[in-house]
C-alpha cells in the first residue's frame, strides 16, 4: 500500500578545473547533456551508453522536467542494467549546485555523489520506489559552502537492479543561489531517546515532500516525510544507539529551514483531546486510529479471549509514511482500545505489513519459561531491500520484541512482501504465503518460523499484494473443505492445498466486494475451535475526513463461509453476530407496494443495520436513499452499483436481499445473503437523516425486513 520517497540529498555547490569546466565561474552552466556524447565525462558499464539519452528510452514510462533535448538516463537497456559516469576532477569554488534529478529510490545503489578528495560527501537518489510514481524530474541543490577549495568530482552511478533501479540528472549549474528543493545534512550526538526534526510545509501538492532521513555508520536507517502545507515534527527512535553519533539529512523548500533537537520523549505534548471520539465525522461502530493515518489491518489473532488489530499507522501525520504497527484490542470485535505502538522502524526499514499467531508448541523457542505461549507476528521489513522479520511477545501481546536473527527471510524479487502466516496441522509447520510482484505469489514453509524453505510460485491474475491464506468448510462440511487464497483487491482463488502446493479448482478469480473502498482484508487467526469462525476486517480505503484528527477506517469485522450456489462454490461474507448488541431499536418493515418514481421513507437515522427485501416486479430499478447515497439494482443489466461502482447479480425468483449498515461516514452493502457486497465511503449532509427505498419504470414492492437503530460503541 505504498507511496513512493524521495532520497536523502545533500545540499552543496561546486566550481571546477580541468577540462572544460576549468574555468567555470558561479552562476555558470556545468553540464547540460545537450551533444551526442559525454564530452569529458567517462562512463562504465551498459546503463549510460555513450552519450546522453533523447528524453525517454524505450520501455520507460514518459520522461519530464528535463531541460532541452538531453539528459542522462541509466535506464538503457532497462533496469537490469548497471554502470557509472564520472566527471573530471574540479575544485570546489562556489556555494551552490544545483541540478535536475528523477528516477528510482536507490539510496547506495542509484544516485549520483560528490566526491572530494576520495571521500562521498554529498548524495543524491530520486524519488521513487515502488510500482507507479513518475520519471519527471525535479529541481534540487547542493550546498558546499564548507567545502569550498577542495578537489572533487561528480559519480552519477548506477549499480541498482529491478524496479526503479535508476537515475536521471540534468542541467548541472553552479550558482549563488539554491534552487528548488535544498538538502543538508546535519551531525547528532545520540544523547537522548529521540531525534526530533521539524520538517516545514510547502505548497499544496508540492514534490518532492520536506524529508528527513536517520543515517547511522554511512547507511540510512530509515525515513519520514511531509507533503503537507504546515509544518510538522517527525520523531526517530534512537534508543538502539545511546551514546553513539549519526547524522539527520534533510530537504526542504528553499525558502525554508528544518530544525533538528533530541528529546526525552517521541512527543512533548499530552496528545489528549477531549471528546476525539464524537467527532463530525468519526465513524461511531467503524474502527479508527485515536489519530493519523492507518491503512492495510495487519497481525490479526485471537488470545486469551482477546482480538488484537495491528495496523498500518504514521505516528506523526495524517497521510501514507513513516509505516510502524498500530495497535488495538477489542473482546468482542466492536469496543476497540488503542494501545502503544508495537513495531517501529529499525536498521532493516520501516515496518509494512504482515500476520501474527499463536506459536503454541514454543517451535520458535520464545518462550523461555514465560506463562504465556508466544504471539508472533511476521513482517515485512521495508528497506533497501524489502525482506520478511518477526518479533514476539511472552505478555499477551502488551510488548513486542524483535528477533536478533532478523531477518528471516531475505529478498526474493522485486517488492516482495505482507506475509501471511497460518499453521498447517497435518504437515506439523508454518505455511507463509507472500506476494512477489506483478500477480506473483509464493508459499514458503518452516518448522520454527525462523527458516523457511520454498515451496511453489503461482499466479493471481488481476491481483496484487497483501495476500490471504485460509481454509474452510464447504456447506459447513468439515469433511469437504477448500482452501481460499486471497489477494488484496477482494478477489480469491479456491483450491486444495496438501502442505506442499495448493491445486486451483480452475483458474478461475473470484470476487466478493465489488465497491470502492475495500482493500487489504485480512482474517483473524487462532480463533478457537468452538467459535469456529473465520472472521475479516479490511482498510475502508480512500474515505475523506475533512478536520478530523484521524485519516481512515477499517470495514465492519465479516464472517467468511464457503456455501454451493449454481455458479459453484462461493465465498460469503456477512457481517459478524456481535453487532446485535449495539442495537438500541428495531423498526419492522411491512410488505408495501412501491409505484414508478414515488419514494417511500424507512427511517432516519445516521447509525443504522437494515435488512430489507425487495420483489422487482415490473420495475426496471429499485433503489435505497441512504443520507443522500443511492444503492441502485438495474434489472435490464443484472447490476447492484453504488456511486462509482456496480457488481454482477441474479435475484432469486426476483427478489432482492439487502443487508445495509450505516455509518457516519460509510456504508457497506451485502447482497444476497452475502454472496457480495459493495463498500462505499460518503460524506452525507448533516441535515439529511432519511433513508428511503424507491422503484422506477414499473412497480416493486418491499416484501419486508428490519431497520435497527444502532448505539455509538463509545456510549
Amino acid at each position: 500500500m505504498k507511496r513512493t520517497l524521495y532520497s536523502s540529498a545533500l545540499v552543496l555547490a561546486v566550481s571546477l578545473v580541468g577540462s572544460s569546466w576549468a574555468t567555470a565561474d558561479p552562476g555558470v552552466l556545468l553540464a547540460d547533456f545537450e551533444g551526442d556524447d559525454y564530452g569529458g565525462w567517462h562512463a562504465e558499464g551498459e546503463a549510460f551508453g555513450t552519450g546522453p539519452a533523447q528524453g525517454t528510452l524505450a520501455g520507460q514510462m514518459e520522461v519530464s522536467g528535463f531541460l532541452g533535448r538531453g539528459l542522462v538516463n541509466s535506464y538503457l537497456g532497462g533496469d537490469g542494467t548497471v554502470g557509472r559516469l564520472i566527471s573530471p576532477t574540479f575544485t570546489i569554488s562556489a556555494p551552490w549546485l544545483t541540478f535536475r534529478v528523477g528516477g528510482g529510490y536507490q539510496p547506495g545503489r542509484a544516485e549520483m555523489r560528490l566526491v572530494a578528495e576520495g571521500e562521498i560527501v554529498r548524495r543524491v537518489t530520486g524519488p521513487n520506489a515502488r510500482a507507479g510514481g513518475s520519471e519527471r524530474l525535479h529541481p534540487a541543490s547542493w550546498n558546499v559552502a564548507d567545502l569550498m577549495g577542495r578537489e572533487a568530482r561528480i559519480e552519477i552511478v548506477d549499480d541498482a537492479v529491478g524496479g526503479w533501479g535508476h537515475i536521471n540528472v540534468d542541467e548541472i549549474r553552479l550558482s549563488a543561489r539554491p534552487l528548488g528543493m535544498v538538502a543538508r545534512a546535519v551531525g547528532v550526538v545520540f544523547d537522548r531517546p529521540y531525534v526530533a526534526v521539524r520538517l516545514p510545509g510547502g505548497p499544496s501538492g508540492h514534490w518532492p515532500p520536506s524529508r528527513a532521513s536517520l543515517w547511522v555508520d554511512g547507511r540510512e536507517i530509515h525515513f519520514q516525510e511531509n507533503a503537507g502545507e504546515e509544518a510538522e515534527w517527525a520523531v526517530f527512535d534512537v534508543r538502539g544507539h545511546l551514546g553513539g553519533r549519526g547524522e539527520v539529512h534533510t530537504l526542504a523548500p528553499a525558502a525554508r529551514v528544518a530544525t533538528v533537537i533530541t528529546r526525552e520523549r517521541p512527543r512533548e505534548d499530552a496528545n489528549e483531546v477531549s471528546e476525539i471520539y464524537r467527532e463530525a465525522f468519526r465513524p461511531q461502530y467503524h474502527f479508527t486510529a485515536r489519530e493519523n493515518w492507518l491503512n492495510d489491518p495487519n497481525g490479526l489473532v485471537y488470545y486469551d479471549g482477546e482480538y488484537h488489530l495491528f495496523f498500518q499507522h504514521n505516528p506523526f501525520g495524517a497521510e501514507w509514511g513513516n509505516m510502524t504497527w498500530g495497535h488495538a484490542i477489542s473482546d468482542d470485535l466492536l469496543h476497540w482500545r488503542q494501545m502503544d505502538h508495537a513495531l517501529h522502524p529499525d536498521d532493516l526499514g520501516t515496518i509494512f505489513s504482515g500476520s501474527a499467531v499463536i506459536d503454541h508448541d514454543d517451535t520458535a523457542g520464545f518462550r523461555q519459561g514465560a506463562p504465556h505461549p508466544p504471539l508472533v507476528c511476521i513482517y515485512t521489513s521495508a528497506g533497501q531491500p524489502f525482506t520478511q522479520s518477526i518479533a514476539y511477545s511472552t505478555d499477551r501481546g502488551r510488548s513486542l520484541a524483535k528477533f536478533a536473527g532478523n531477518p528471516v527471510l531475505g529478498h526474493i524479487a522485486a517488492d516482495n512482501r505482507d506475509p501471511k502466516v497460518v499453521w498447517h496441522e497435518p504437515t506439523q509447520r508454518w505455511v507463509m504465503a507472500l506476494y512477489l510482484e506483478g500477480s506473483s505469489y509464493a508459499l514458503y514453509a518452516s518448522p520454527n518460523l525462523k527458516e523457511w524453505t520454498h515451496l511453489q510460485n503461482l499466479e493471481l491474475p488481476g491481483t496484487s499484494e497483501c495476500p490471504d491464506f485460509f481454509e474452510l468448510p464447504v456447506d459447513g462440511d468439515a469433511s469437504d473443505t477448500r482452501w481460499v487464497y486471497w489477494g488484496a483487491n477482494n478477489r480469491y482463488m479456491l483450491g486444495r492445498f496438501d502442505g506442499r502446493a495448493f491445486t486451483p479448482d480452475t483458474g478461475e478469480m473470484l470476487r466478493t466486494d465489488y465497491g470502492p473502498n475495500m482493500y487489504a482484508a485480512q482474517t483473524w487467526s487462532d480463533i478457537p475451535a468452538e467459535d469456529g469462525r473465520r472472521i475479516q476486517i479490511g482498510w475502508m480505503n480512500g474515505g475523506s475526513y475533512p478536520g478530523m484528527p484521524f485519516n481512515q477506517q477499517m470495514s465492519i469485522p465479516c464472517e467468511l463461509t464457503l456455501r454451493s450456489t449454481p455458479s459453484g462454490i462461493r465465498l460469503f461474507r456477512e457481517p459478524v453476530r456481535e453487532i446485535s448488541t449495539l442495537v438500541e431499536q428495531r423498526i419492522p418493515l411491512r410488505r408495501t407496494p412501491l409505484h414508478d418514481g414515488a419514494g417511500l421513507a424507512l427511517a432516519e437515522g445516521e447509525l443504522l443495520d437494515m435488512d430489507i427485501r425487495l420483489h422487482m416486479g415490473d420495475a426496471s430499478r429499485v433503489a435505497l436513499v441512504l443520507r443522500g447515497l443511492r444503492v441502485e439494482y438495474d434489472a435490464t443489466t443484472g447490476a447492484l452499483s453504488v456511486p462509482g461502482a456496480s457488481a454482477p447479480l441474479s435475484l432469486e425468483r426476483g427478489d432482492l436481499r439487502l443487508r445495509v449498515l450505516l455509518d457516519r461516514t460509510s456504508v457497506e452493502v451485502f447482497a444476497q445473503n452475502g454472496l457480495l457486497s459493495l463498500s462505499q465511503c460518503f460524506l452525507p449532509a448533516a441535515e439529511d437523516r432519511s433513508v428511503a427505498a424507491l422503484a422506477e419504470g414499473g412497480t416493486a414492492t418491499l416484501v419486508g425486513g428490519e431497520v435497527r437503530r444502532l448505539r455509538s460503541v463509545w456510549d
